[in-house]
């Protein structure tokens, strides 16, 4: 009898980008065998995160998760990248996780494993059929890292490789502070060069907050298209959040940003309510007043949307989104939990119809996806720990989202992020090779 021989697990690509998915093909398994392939990374926070999911191979021992559905586990379907998008926190671990990359020149390691019968639990107590290992990077080779620490900045520059010129990417993230750098590697990956800034809790020399105002974005955004590398006319601007709402007023009002009036700027989860002029200290004060709408869920997670509603009337409390000249790309949650993103999406375009600069809006807008719209396949995180920036409080905020809707918003939303860039940004431009692993 000819003997069977052992379960072979591929996985492809085994090293690429974080956006490239999965493709993942399990053969010589017996025909109509349950198993469960599990996903497991080892964070760079110390914790395990995993997904897996149940199947039931065809007449010729196959797994192709591309093709077969799953039938249960951390997801359900036909789902290529299910196994990256469905992780979760392993049982046991700290509550409050958030996932995010903090060394973008190491990859993410995810372990894929096969093993026999439907499982749902203490895989790390089992021997599996087969395993392998793939890398998922958020910088692609050749990329260079610059601290960027001029005219008072706090920053980090991501270059790709070759001579340039390339068009440019300031990014902001929200309300968290520090220096968010992965999202800015991607992009560089992508052709462009990148500065992620921070630009909350900031202290000067003697350890006293730093009141951060406009001209700290307008110098970022001059320091970014003075550099060799980029094409000075091709700068976008990106915001997460609070960063979405810095995005829009320095789009509207800044003199020095509106010289090279940005080629076009994407916000994401973000809003156009805050006073006009103001440091954001005084944006910040104004949430604070009202604090009393601040609610909570069953759970006692902070919801936090309805500080910044109902949307004002008042010119004064809002950006004029009139001023704005160049085109808008909003990403919008429905299900956001942490920001009113809808309605504010829903008030810019009346307020760019009424202006008559309509036609430079484009808004996406995603049911069941909540506020922190990641880089595609990143695990959807509802609620997390947040330290407060004036206490140092650790509290737990509520997200929102639906772990399958959110995580779909997150790949679409993405891609055509890059179409939106793409268009804007490099259309007859005489410039640059991607840059590649």
């Amino acid at each position: 009898m000819r003997e069977q021989p052992c379960p072979l697990l591929s996985v492809a690509p085994r090293r690429g980008m974080l956006d490239d998915g999965l493709d993942v093909h399990v053969q010589y398994l017996l025909p109509g065998l349950p198993v469960t392939l599990h996903a497991l990374i080892h964070s760079e926070d110390d914790d395990f995160w995993e997904a897996f999911g149940h199947y039931v191979s065809d007449a010729s021992g196959v797994v192709h998760v591309s093709e077969d559905a799953c039938l249960g586990g951390s997801y359900s379907g036909v789902e290529p990248a299910g196994l990256l998008w469905s992780m979760r926190p392993i049982a046991g671990s700290r509550t409050g996780l958030r996932f995010r990359k903090i060394d973008t020149c190491t990859p993410i390691e995810v372990h894929i494993s096969v093993y026999d019968g439907h499982l749902n639990e203490g895989f790390q107590k089992k021997s599996s059929l087969a395993s392998v290992v793939v890398q998922r990077w958020y910088m692609a080779s050749g990329i260079q890292k610059v601290d960027v620490r001029e005219k008072g900045l706090k920053g980090t520059l991501f270059i790709p490789p070759g001579p340039g010129p390339f068009p440019a990417v300031l990014d902001l993230w929200g309300g968290g502070g520090g220096l968010v750098e992965y999202r800015s590697a991607l992009l560089a990956s992508k052709g462009y060069v990148s500065l992620t800034l921070e630009y909350i809790g900031l202290v000067n020399a003697d350890g006293k907050p730093y009141n951060v105002g406009s001209d700290y974005f307008e110098a970022a955004f001059t320091v970014l298209k003075q550099h060799p590398k980029v094409c000075p006319e091709r700068v976008a601007m990106m915001g997460l959040s609070f960063g979405a709402s810095v995005t829009l007023g320095m789009a509207a009002y800044s003199s020095v940003i509106k010289v090279d009036q940005p080629k076009c700027v994407i916000c994401i989860n973000g809003s156009h309510i805050m006073p006009v002029n103001g440091s954001l200290s005084d944006v910040f004060d104004a949430i604070k007043k009202n604090v009393k709408n601040t609610r909570y869920d069953e759970e006692q997670r902070i919801i936090w949307r309805d500080l910044l509603l109902p949307v004002p009337e008042d010119p004064l409390k809002k950006v004029d989104m009139g001023c704005i000249t160049c085109p808008v790309l909003l990403i919008v949650g429905e299900d956001d939990q942490n920001w009113p993103a809808k309605e504010s999406a829903e008030d810019i375009k009346k307020m760019m119809k009424r202006a008559g600069n309509s036609h430079l809006l484009t808004v996406l807008s995603y049911p069941g996806a909540g506020h922190l719209i990641e880089p595609p396949y990143s695990p959807h995180v509802r609620a997390s720990n947040f330290i407060l920036q004036e206490t140092k409080e650790k509290v737990v905020v509520l997200w929102g989202g639906q772990t399958k809707p959110h995580c779909l918003a997150q790949e679409d939303s993405w891609h055509k992020t890059l179409a939106f860039l793409e268009q804007h940004l490099y259309s007859n431009t005489a410039v640059v090779s991607r840059a590649s692993l």
